[in-house]
């Protein structure tokens, strides 16, 4: 049985309402425990936060929704039903790839669709491969999912499960490129399967094959847009959490824990409220916690390596484009380039590959009528590169609008009504340690149990959940961790 709070646990606070926070939040209230979130920001959400502007919504966090079955299983541990507090919509395509060359892939979830797409854009060869692909990150999924990513781990002895011996054998702990590349032989679609890893904080060619499952999750799974845009999520969790006796405490920002005998005994806010608490729930990022809450990182959180940040540009147009998809990936000529500049040499890409997502092409809501809205997101790297945001921000936002029209957005730069954009230095200010959204990387000693633990050290009754502990990064994983983070309190969640 892995490791759970000691002590009482009927009265819980959760600092911080991020996905994670209210993941958590549903499954204590639905296993009796009174729970209060306290959240600095007047909305839930943290990082899946919400911009209102000249009539544009914007979502400012993450923009692609995968496994919605565990937004389902969140709200069904209060008997609630997904259906009567969100409407999702499955996208199709799921992205659409642009590349260097001129030609297109439109990445679908179905695998007989996408067979075809394949046979008629690259060839009936890839087609083939691809689906022998498929066969391989499902497999991947099957095995990883239970024991690797969907379970507290307490020391690496717990891997060592029959499913442990089916990943070694079935190749998921080489290296992701040379594994897709046994599968995929043509350069657009091993870019399209294996660019996942970028969420994971390492190239395809460091990343273990077994983060393919991201690319299961999405482009095997399925991508979902939830009508009113992402951030209509956390309103859900949060109001349906609300229903069921959460308290929320908004615009209130914890500046001290009181601490007896190894046990955290209540949360202070900066304006002097005092919440008592048997047990306690930290949302912020796991070093940033540690940092400004517990009184300084241990050894093993200060050796942490981040993964690469990025700069979004949110940006209200009165242009809209009849090429594009909801989601859609401009690679560059560059692929192992661009991941050495971001990560090794740490600069930014001089051959950038693109995100843009158009969230009014399938919510025209979400901007005034007739405008359109975008997320457009460059990678680049975190805080530890010698780059001054500062000054190089306004240059670089004119770099990004060049990019965009070199790549067939033309006259993007005239449309712009309204546009606010995010950098490190950004991310940094809200909570992320080195401006790193995507939080610490998956190496393979950042990964599964060398990940830092759910339990503070320490401390009895203090218990982390987001992306900065396990099982990792990504919407799918934060909702996960509030799973576990519960589970260290009441034990199995069902």
């Amino acid at each position: 049985m892995p490791a759970r709070v000691k002590g009482p646990t009927d009265n819980v606070v959760v600092v911080g309402a991020g996905l994670a926070g209210l993941s958590a939040a549903l499954r204590l209230a639905g296993a009796g425990r009174r729970v209060t979130v306290v959240e600095r920001e007047a909305v839930p959400g943290g990082r899946n936060g919400l911009l209102n502007k000249s009539g544009f919504a914007f979502d400012t966090g993450p923009s692609v929704l995968t496994m919605p079955d565990l937004i389902a299983d969140a709200l069904a541990c209060v008997g609630e039903d997904l259906k009567d507090w969100l409407d999702l919509l499955p996208l199709k395509p799921l992205y659409r790839a642009f590349y260097h060359d001129g030609s297109q892939l439109d990445v679908h979830a179905d695998t007989n669709q996408m067979q075809a797409e394949i046979a008629k854009s690259i060839s009936p060869t890839e087609a083939v491969g691809y689906g022998k692909y498929v066969d391989f990150v499902t497999k991947l999924y099957k095995y990883e999912m239970n024991d690797f990513i969907d379970r507290n781990i307490d020391s690496p002895l717990n891997l060592l499960t029959p499913n442990l011996a089916r990943l070694i054998a079935l190749g998921g702990f080489r290296r992701l490129a040379p594994k897709v590349n046994q599968f995929l032989k043509d350069p657009r679609t091993q870019k399209v399967y294996s660019f996942q890893a970028m969420y994971a904080g390492v190239s395809p060619q460091q990343a273990l094959a077994i983060y393919a499952v991201i690319a299961y999750m999405d482009s095997v799974n399925g991508v979902f847009f939830p009508k009113g845009g992402m951030h209509a999520v956390p309103r859900a969790l949060a109001a349906a959490a609300q229903k069921h006796g959460v308290t929320f405490k908004y615009n209130s920002t914890v500046t001290k824990i009181e601490r007896s005998n190894g046990r955290a005994t209540a949360v202070v806010t900066e304006s002097g409220e005092r919440i008592t608490c048997d047990v306690l729930v930290l949302n912020p990022d796991l070093p940033v916690a540690w940092q400004s809450l517990l009184g300084g990182q241990p050894r093993s959180v200060k050796r942490l390596k981040y993964s690469p940040s990025c700069v979004t540009l949110l940006i209200g147009s009165n242009k809209s484009y009849d090429h594009l998809a909801h989601h859609n990936i401009h690679f560059g000529n560059s692929w192992d380039g661009v991941f050495d500049e971001l990560i090794k040499k740490k600069t930014l890409m001089s051959d950038p590959s693109i995100l843009v997502t158009v969230p009014s092409k399938d919510d025209p809501e979400l901007a005034p009528a007739g405008k359109s809205s975008y997320y457009v997101l460059f990678p680049t790297p975190n805080l530890t590169a010698k780059l001054d945001w500062k000054k190089i921000g306004p240059q670089y936002r004119d770099e990004m609008i060049q990019a965009l029209e070199q790549r067939g957005y033309k006259d993007f730069g005239k449309g712009i009504e309204v546009e606010q954009m995010t950098t490190p230095l950004d991310w940094q200010s809200q909570g992320m340690e080195q401006g790193a959204p995507f939080a610490s990387a998956h190496t393979f000693f950042q990964t599964g149990p060398f990940r830092p633990r759910n339990l503070a050290k320490g401390f009895e009754n203090i218990v982390f959940a987001g992306s900065g502990t396990q099982p990792g990064v990504g919407v799918p994983m934060v909702l996960i961790s509030g799973r576990l983070a519960a589970e260290r309190i009441v034990g199995p969640v069902k």
